[in-house]
């Protein structure tokens, strides 16, 4: 570790050092003393991966700040991109304390940004900005005029917790943006990467700079050093899932005196949870000791949670979903608890660090479960996190939706483009440069039969179209994610959050939200809302979403669980009594992890591939191809295949390796309901839709490797 007399130190401006010491720094962490330097002597783009509370926003700013700080007084220099608009407003206070004594604005534009700060800034462009990608967008739609003065000046360009964005629609969307700012800008602006979750850094580098992906700098700092302390209770649910009140008491006892996150897997859960807890501080004398936080809950509520954690000085906790698991700072906590297992390794990973913050703190997660699977599934991601393995980013494949997206947006920005400026603009773009010329000809022309544009009559001039306006003029269009519909519920005039429309409700039902119990005494369809009142007893609501995707080495390692004789010494009585029951029939057959086994259950034959969600789907639609019988999922946490008793399902699997197989062929035997479907991919080509599916949720060549590898048996759980 250095200290801040070391040649990091002197690199950086008079200014900065000043700041360094009125703040009272006694060293700099790893990866500042790595990431500073390159920052300060290349000119490379740089990836900074390490642990939460590492000092990456420093790492980053100090040397930018060092940079910037005799020219920012005049230009925009530098851009901060976050996935959450609370980040932005975290990180505000953080990048401007850096900033004293350097006569650099900060500037922030969300939705919730004044108009009177953002005409500031358009006005007279300069120093930093804060933004999320829907912003951005927002910029690119609404001030066209600007954009030139806006962004010529920019040399930076950060990217916080880059990982949420690389796999995804909305990641793609701000890659695009961030190509297209680049026909603004006077220099291509570096850009800086944050994140603590990052492993695949090929794609990372490709996502970054697709012109020179090998001239991508990355600082990987070590975990090394940090102690971890975690544990597994077991508590089983009851009837329906229920979870069990023993669970909720020896978690009141765990976090009674320690300030805690406690992470769920859904919106109900957390509110269950808050509701019971409450419940068992108040039989102790103990008021409002836990506090709800999800997307779902209004933003004004999530603040003063987040604000009471952070300023309070008694032993207080909040029950939340991932909403808490990216960097919002509430405070030095002791603890982080996880209610049944998290489907990914890189979420443990994040949630694990919101503890610990402080040099000399160790890291503290307490893991419960109450399903077997759960319990399995559990063991499986924290012997894959012991390891160092992460989830790689994989990319968001052949992104035709993103594509319709923005080319409606260009259109918008330009006030029209010939075709070869459109197509130019796109080959040229880093979201869409592998995407065939050809469909994106087929595109455009179908954008042009759908009235989403429309060609200037004599001028040849692509504007949008009828159909394109009225999606451009909807409140949504600069998000390209889905957006569920919901009911606002209402306590009198306050707001207190939403609840999904694709669930009933009627009037006199009682609802837990926002950590509180609600009867319902009123509802507006029209309007989409919901009145309520208080209430002395209520039930979780539901919400309807989706868990994500089981990598396959999350599912082979915990085949490996299964078939070993491995004991976990984090594990509790009941834990390890569970764990013993569920090796049982593995140990009975002596199954071992190269095989996997079809096991026969009184009426159905039940598949365990254990080989993650995307090759688990494309084994379904693999076996009604060459059955033609009606094969289900059964919904579990490990993918399970039902099929009839009476298929001989060795013969099923030899069909299917005697064949050559295209992914076309297995179109006609995916349902409906199966389908991917993205917000902006109904609007596209039937044969567009086809290739999005494919390229993201079958994996042909994996299912057929898979078929080689394992040796295939049924075993008979009836005899």
């Amino acid at each position: 570790m250095g200290g801040v007399f070391t040649d990091t130190f002197k690199l950086l401006s008079k200014k900065m050092q000043q700041r360094i010491w009125a703040m009272k720094w006694e060293y700099f962490t790893p990866v500042q003393d790595q990431t500073i330097p390159l920052i300060m002597q290349t000119d490379s783009d740089i990836i900074v991966s390490a642990n939460t509370a590492s000092g990456k926003t420093e790492a980053a700013f100090l040397p930018i700040i060092t940079k910037i700080e005799d020219r920012a007084q005049k230009e925009l220099k530098a851009l901060y991109i976050s996935p959450l608009k609370a980040l932005i407003n975290n990180q505000f206070d953080r990048i401007e304390r850096l900033c004293q004594h350097c006569e650099i604005n900060i500037y922030r534009w969300h939705g919730d940004v004044g108009q009177s700060h953002k005409n500031k800034l358009l006005k007279s462009p300069s120093g930093i900005l804060q933004i999320t990608p829907e912003s951005l967008e927002s910029l690119f739609i609404n001030k066209t005029g600007y954009l030139k003065p806006l962004f010529q000046g920019i040399e930076f360009i950060v990217i916080d917790e880059i990982h949420s964005f690389l796999d995804s629609q909305r990641g793609t969307q701000l890659r695009s943006l961030l190509s297209r700012m680049e026909t603004y800008t006077r220099v291509r602006p570096r850009i800086i990467g944050l994140s603590a979750t990052i492993r695949n850094f090929t794609l990372v580098k490709q996502w970054v700079n697709y012109h020179r992906p090998e001239e991508v700098k990355v600082v990987e700092a070590s975990d090394e050093g940090k102690e971890l302390q975690y544990s597994l209770l077991h508590f089983p649910a009851g009837k329906e899932g229920k979870i069990p009140l023993g669970l909720f008491e020896d978690l009141r006892e765990v976090t009674r005196e320690y300030q805690s996150l406690i992470f769920c897997n859904s919106r109900g859960t957390v509110e269950e949870t808050t509701v019971t807890l409450n419940r068992l501080a108040e039989k102790e004398g103990i008021q409002e000791g836990y506090f709800a936080h999800h997307s779902s809950i209004d933003k004004a509520e999530r603040e003063y949670v987040e604000k009471r954690l952070a300023t309070s000085r008694t032993p207080q906790s909040i029950v939340c979903t991932s909403s808490l698991e990216l960097g919002i700072d509430i405070g030095a906590l002791d603890l982080v608890c996880q209610l049944d297992t998290t489907f990914t390794v890189s979420s443990l990973k994040q949630r694990m660090g919101r503890s610990g913050r402080r040099q000399e703190d160790a890291q503290i997660l307490q893991m419960y479960t109450t399903s077997e699977d759960s319990l399995v599934q559990s063991i499986a991601v924290m012997k894959l996190l012991l390891e160092g393995w992460i989830e790689p980013a994989a990319g968001y494949p052949v992104p035709y939706d993103i594509a319709f997206h923005q080319i409606i947006s260009l259109c918008q920005e330009y006030n029209g483009m010939t075709w070869s400026q459109l197509l130019h603009i796109l080959e040229k773009n880093a979201a869409f440069y592998k995407l065939s010329k050809q469909d994106m000809v087929n595109l455009i022309n179908h954008m042009v039969m759908t009235e989403m544009l429309e060609i200037v009559p004599g001028h040849n001039e692509y504007i949008v179209g009828l159909e394109g306006e009225r999606l451009l003029r909807g409140k949504d269009f600069y998000s390209v994610f889905m957006v569920a519909l919901y009911y606002e519920v209402y306590c009198g005039m306050r707001k207190i959050g939403q609840l999904d429309k694709g669930v009933r409700f009627d009037i006199g039902e009682n609802v837990i939200l926002a950590g509180k119990l609600w009867t319902i005494k009123d509802m507006d369809t029209k309007k989409n809302k919901i009145f309520v009142q208080a209430a002395v007893n209520a039930k979780k609501p539901k919400y309807l979403s989706d868990p994500g995707k089981i990598d396959r080495k999350i599912a082979e390692t915990m085949v490996n669980v299964l078939c070993s004789e491995e004991q976990f010494q984090y594990l509790d009585a009941k834990a390890t009594e569970c764990l013993s029951s569920t090796r049982r029939k593995y140990s009975m057959y002596h199954v071992s992890a190269n095989q996997r086994i079809a096991w026969e259950e009184r009426e159905v034959l039940v598949f365990e591939p254990f080989a993650g969600t995307v090759i688990c789907n494309t084994l379904i639609w693999l076996l009604r191809a060459v059955s033609g019988l009606d094969i289900k999922r059964r919904p579990s946490q490990i993918e399970r295949i039902v099929l009839p008793k009476d298929v001989v399902f060795s013969d099923l699997i030899d069909r299917i390796r005697n064949r050559v197989w295209e992914e076309a062929d297995l179109v006609l035997f995916i349902r409906e309901n199966e389908w991917l479907v993205t917000r902006y991919s109904p609007y596209l080509t039937d044969e567009l839709q086809q290739k999005m599916h494919l390229k993201s949720e079958l994996d042909l060549k994996g299912a057929l490797d898979f078929l080689e590898s394992y040796q295939f048996v049924t075993i008979s759980l009836t005899e």
